[in-house]
């Protein structure tokens, strides 16, 4: 199996800085794309960035374009997936939620759906107050 455990929400100013971070651990060869979906309450849940763990190409959803980004760094055992939040807004308050799949590079970053995805974090919870 793998297991995902998300890091780094909190609560922040508007203009201010997080960094939220995931560690996916158990079988490396189910788990070659992670991503990142938030859901604020009342509202859907949707993607915010995606990574593939072999070509390292990302997807970064349009509304958060030039204030998130993803990388990823790996080893023999684990891969971390990072999400750099930047000039947070009160709009980007949500429950964030790591999840990992093995999935075609092409659809890792097309963007790809939530249903796509076997795993799934507990969540974090980012807060930006105005």
């Amino acid at each position: 199996q793998v297991q995902l455990a998300e890091s780094g929400g909190g609560s922040v100013q508007a203009g201010g800085s997080v960094r939220l971070s995931c560690v996916a651990s158990g079988y490396t060869y189910m788990r070659n794309c992670m991503a990142w979906f938030r859901q604020a309450p009342g509202k859907e849940r949707e993607v915010v960035a995606s990574i593939h763990t072999n070509t390292e190409r990302s997807y970064v959803d349009d509304s958060v374009t030039g204030r998130f980004t993803i990388s990823i760094s790996q080893d023999d055992l684990k891969n971390t997936a990072y999400l750099q939040m930047n000039s947070l807004k009160p709009d980007d308050t949500a429950m964030y939620y790591c999840a990992a799949v093995r999935i075609h590079p092409g659809r890792c970053t097309s963007p790809p759906r939530g249903s796509e995805f076997d795993y799934w974090g507990q969540g974090t919870q980012v807060t930006v107050s105005s």
